[in-house]
């Protein structure tokens, strides 16, 4: 081991010497620390298990000596069954180095924990032989009927969307992140890709965090004329551009290509590039896109990434209560939004919206004859109304996934910060709330762990006449509220479900958590939920469907779901 990072105290039960000193320990427990769990070293009784239990006794001082062994960020961190800190330690993130924690054992502490990793690195603590809590003892959701999920393509890298054409050929089209768009039909899935784009892509995955990444191929949709037309739009993570302010990370594009004569793949040169929006982080890039029933195409955007709507990059807003806030900015850029533009306007030959000026003392151009798309006449904000013509609705954080139900609502899923993720029903100049709120709760950007008691309920009448801040159709909490980076809570979105195969899931919204441990494994889950306005659908939480899918498209899922809640009742 490399030389030790010198004691590190938590936050609480912090046990010293009369002189100063560290306290003499009951008990020394030595871990290496990977992503992949806390590995017992010593002593023999947790030797090589993986996040073992630690029996401890209240009152009396303990060691916990741990190495970093994949040299990413890693900490120690003790929470009690409220998920509330008892001890932190400071972040260790160089292979090899060690690190003690001296603490004090209480009855409150329940688990041990990395903040950067708590889903692989979790291990619970039983002080004076209390039996551990099981987490599903009072879930928030209840446990819906299981259903078992069936691989219908591997081989993939990262799959993140699955569309079919409006053709009368039975194919689905597979998005897989890295820049590949693929074909799967009555053969399986085909060797060669439909589109291959990943040359026009950053580097994708941040070693720094088990590689993972929000940019890359991320949403595609076809031309309601597709099969006479040939054409399809996709979004995806593009190279910095000119266009590209200095220190800001990529460039977010929207693209429009068409398929060869015989549609059997498509053309990579007809590209033409209708959104080039440059994104000062690398997070928060939104996803899906969508044609809806009126045949404009709907394009999301986040709020341009990091956390808490702040910093490089976020604009100043209305309100007051956080410094920046591209959510609630209409005017400066695209960000924070979801977008319905017109794909068979505009001028053929345009150069690709930037999304107005960067610079916020700047005037966004509203030239709606020189965009390479028209501009719908009823968009909130078209014409004459302050802000940008594309916006069909603002208040988002990262709106992931979009979806339209058979009675024409959009259904948005906002991924949300430390505390909840919510699904939206969208509406024309709808304001979702965003970083005023995090879901129904209020939001404090510099203490984003504990919601505030009071914040604006609407803009102030000077913004666009008082518009309400709109609130979600389904919310429902993490695990537990960390500030860590990735915790694994994530909503992805769904569908309201159509097909006759389930036919107690008919009409509802069946939608996704993202993989509960993080960059390590596919462990996602389901939930199911009544949109408003159906039976069942006045109130209550959306029941947990399974546990288990990702990877490579498939899994067994047939476990209960985590969490939950929000306007949708459901019966999953």
């Amino acid at each position: 081991m490399a030389a030790g990072a010198g004691t590190a105290t938590g936050l609480a039960g912090a046990v010293q010497d009369d002189d100063g000193g560290q306290g003499q320990p009951a008990q020394t427990f030595e871990f290496l620390g990977h992503y992949t769990d806390w590995l017992g070293v010593a002593p023999e009784g947790i030797a090589d298990v993986a996040n073992p239990t630690l029996e401890l006794e209240p009152g009396q001082t303990y060691e916990i000596v741990w190495e970093n062994a994949d040299g990413l960020p890693h900490n120690f961190v003790v929470v009690d069954v409220e998920g509330r800190e008892q001890v932190r330690s400071a972040v260790i993130a160089k292979k090899g180095v060690t690190q003690t924690v001296t603490f004090e054992a209480t009855e409150e502490m329940a688990e041990y924990l990395c903040e950067f990793h708590p889903r692989t690195m979790r291990g619970d603590i039983r002080p004076g032989g209390r039996e551990p809590v099981d987490p599903q003892s009072d879930p928030v959701v209840e446990r819906g009927e299981s259903v078992s999920l069936q691989t219908v393509a591997q081989g993939l890298a990262s799959p993140l969307d699955m569309q079919v054409a409006p053709e009368e050929a039975n194919r689905r089209f597979i998005v897989d992140q890295p820049g590949q768009i693929y074909v799967q039909d009555d053969q399986g899935l085909r060797d060669e890709p439909f589109l291959d784009i990943g040359d026009k892509l950053p580097q994708l995955g941040n070693p720094t965090i088990g590689g993972y990444d929000e940019r890359g191929l991320l949403g595609l949709a076809f031309h309601p004329g597709f099969s006479d037309n040939r054409r399809f739009y996709v979004r995806y993570s593009a190279r910095r551009m000119d266009s590209t302010p200095e220190q800001w990370d990529h460039t977010e594009a929207l693209s429009e290509f068409r398929a060869t004569e015989d549609m059997s793949r498509a053309d990579p040169e007809s590209e033409r590039m209708l959104m080039a929006i440059p994104s000062p982080q690398d997070n928060h890039n939104a996803g899906g896109i969508a044609f809806g029933p009126d045949g404009y195409l709907y394009v999301p955007m986040g709020d341009g990434g990091d956390a808490d709507d702040t910093g490089m990059g976020h604009v100043n807003d209305w309100y007051g209560g956080n410094e920046g806030g591209n959510g609630q900015n209409v005017s400066h850029n695209l960000m924070g939004g979801v977008h319905r533009i017109d794909v068979d306007g505009g001028t053929q030959d345009a150069a690709p919206v930037t999304g107005g000026s960067v610079p916020e003392q700047d005037t966004p151009r509203k030239d709606p004859d020189q965009k390479p798309y028209g501009v719908p006449d009823d968009n909130p904000l078209a014409g004459d109304q302050a802000g940008l013509d594309e916006y069909y609705a603002w208040g988002f954080r990262n709106p992931w996934n979009l979806s339209f139900g058979p009675d024409g609502r959009l259904f948005v899923a906002d991924a949300g910060q430390n505390l909840w993720e919510e699904v939206n029903v969208v509406e024309n100049g709808g304001n979702y709330g965003w970083n005023v709120k995090e879901a129904t709760h209020c939001f404090d950007a510099e203490n984003p762990t504990q919601a505030p008691e009071n914040c604006p309920g609407s803009t102030p009448d000077g913004v666009r006449g008082g518009e309400q801040l709109r609130d979600p159709v389904i919310e429902y909490p993490h695990r537990e509220g960390t500030t860590a980076f990735i915790d694994g809570s994530v909503v992805v979105g769904g569908h309201v479900y159509q097909g006759d195969a389930i036919g107690h899931l008919q009409d509802k919204y069946v939608f996704g958590n993202w993989s509960a441990k993080g960059v390590v494994e596919p462990l996602g889950q389901l939930f199911v939920a009544t949109p408003p306005g159906q039976d069942g659908g006045d109130g209550g939480g959306g029941d947990g469907g399974g546990d288990g899918g990702g990877g490579d498209g498939g899994g067994d899922g047939d476990g209960g779901g985590d969490g939950g809640g929000g306007d949708g009742g459901g019966d999953g």
